[in-house]
């Protein structure tokens, strides 16, 4: 297949640029490695083949010879090969030398005796595809153009429930693109297997339970959107027996991270008026809407007759697009509540600390709540430390982009772009 392009490649030219390696780091399948060679002029992948491993035990730089940029795939699956890459880095003070791509991170064992990279190596988190990349997005509306201020208008969308279900149900895997609904579930399906009982073990050790971490991934997609705590997944996962074990659970979410299959979105930590208290328990997140609807074994017919789990799972796919748009101005995306019960979905923060509060609703006629709402917020923030809100959003399953008298901007999500 022809190489379609990404969101992070102009990142990716960047760190070239600046850094001396670059390691790209994200789920597995997020399409990783094609990003990688696309930037790259030769390459090799590190696997645990007797051939890799001789060279590891006689000269590792062997692994390092070729035109730069090199791409080193799956470089974790051997370790050691990050201080032999620093080395090199340092040896030849030149930039953009080697491309490292990783779908997992080694073990703390694994990391002993390792350099830290700093000053060697850039970092980029990869993710799946987008709604904009993935071309279930018009493009009309710039997140960046409503973060300036600039006027916002498109076509009305009608994009009914149904589509968007089997979106998300389809997810954002590069390997999904050419792929009808059935196939592509099967494939998620295949995922979900795989993870759990074969990478799972190999990034955790073997003595960890398959049933377990499939009762733990399906209570993370039944949470998506919400603060579970790991006392509410340690139950899920217990069954009819007692919950299992708290620290076990940890262990468990701990693996999965290194998976990358996790991503949590961290409470923002700000100054507010309120006497409220702020909460700080993270969001739950899969790394893609395929990969929940796959772990629940869910058909488009069972989540459409879910409608409050199909905004859930319509949000987590927003949180996701939104921290992809964002990541070339160096942004981050945060959840906001405080203990009165006032929330925003997400906090875009930018790195001069300016930011913006956005709400999702799957339907359209629920945007006049979500401006209440973002008002509620933005009056709540302590605006005379954090300043004034660049935006307040509302994203939207359908409808039309537009500014309200308010303020609030709205806009569909199938017409959104970076």
């Amino acid at each position: 297949m022809e190489y379609i392009p990404r969101l992070v490649d102009s990142l990716v030219q960047a760190q070239l640029d600046a850094a001396g390696a670059l390691l790209i780091r994200g789920p597995k399948g997020c399409g990783k490695t094609e990003t990688a060679r696309s930037h790259s002029r030769s390459e090799v992948t590190i696997d645990d083949s007797s051939t890799i491993q001789a060279a590891m035990d006689t000269d590792p730089t062997i692994l390092l010879t070729g035109e730069n940029p090199r791409l080193i795939d799956e470089w974790q699956e051997q370790p050691q090969l990050w201080n032999s890459v620093r080395h090199e880095v340092d040896q030849r003070k030149e930039k953009g030398l080697f491309i490292l791509t990783g779908s997992s991170t080694p073990r703390d064992t694994q990391m002993k005796g390792l350099h830290s990279g700093v000053g060697r190596f850039g970092l980029i988190t990869m993710g799946t595809m987008t709604w904009s990349e993935r071309g279930w997005s018009t493009g009309e509306v710039s997140l960046h153009d409503i973060l300036n201020g600039l006027p916002v208008q498109s076509h009305v969308l009608t994009t009914d429930i149904a589509t968007i279900a089997e979106r998300l149900m389809i997810g954002g895997w590069p390997g999904n693109l050419e792929l009808d609904l059935p196939t592509a579930r099967l494939a998620n399906e295949n995922y979900f297997s795989i993870l759990t009982e074969i990478d799972f073990h190999k990034a955790g050790g073997p003595r960890r339970s398959t049933a377990r971490v499939r009762r733990v991934m399906r209570s993370l997609a039944r949470h998506v959107s919400s603060e579970a705590s790991i006392a509410r997944i340690a139950a899920d996962t217990g069954g009819s027996e007692k919950a299992a074990d708290r620290n076990s659970i940890a262990d468990y979410l701990d693996i999965l991270n290194r998976l990358m299959v996790t991503n949590d979105l961290e409470a923002w930590n700000t100054h507010i008026r309120s006497r409220a208290r702020l909460r700080t328990s993270p969001k739950r997140h899969l790394c893609d809407s395929g990969l929940s609807c796959a772990a629940l074994g869910l058909t488009v017919d069972r989540l459409k007759s879910d409608i409050e789990y199909l905004g859930l799972l319509f949000e987590s796919a927003v949180i996701h697009d939104l921290r992809a748009y964002i990541s070339a101005a160096r942004g981050d995306v945060f959840h906001y509540r405080d203990s009165s019960g006032l929330e925003a979905d997400a906090i875009i923060e930018l790195p001069d600390g300016s930011w913006s509060a956005v709400e999702v609703k799957l339907g359209f006629g629920a945007v006049d709540t979500a401006a209440r709402t973002l008002l509620d917020v933005a009056a709540t923030v302590d605006q005379s430390v954090m300043g004034k809100p660049r935006a307040l959003i509302a994203i939207t399953g359908s409808g039309f982009a537009h500014q309200r008298p308010d303020g609030v901007t709205v806009v569909p999500l199938g017409t959104l772009r970076a």
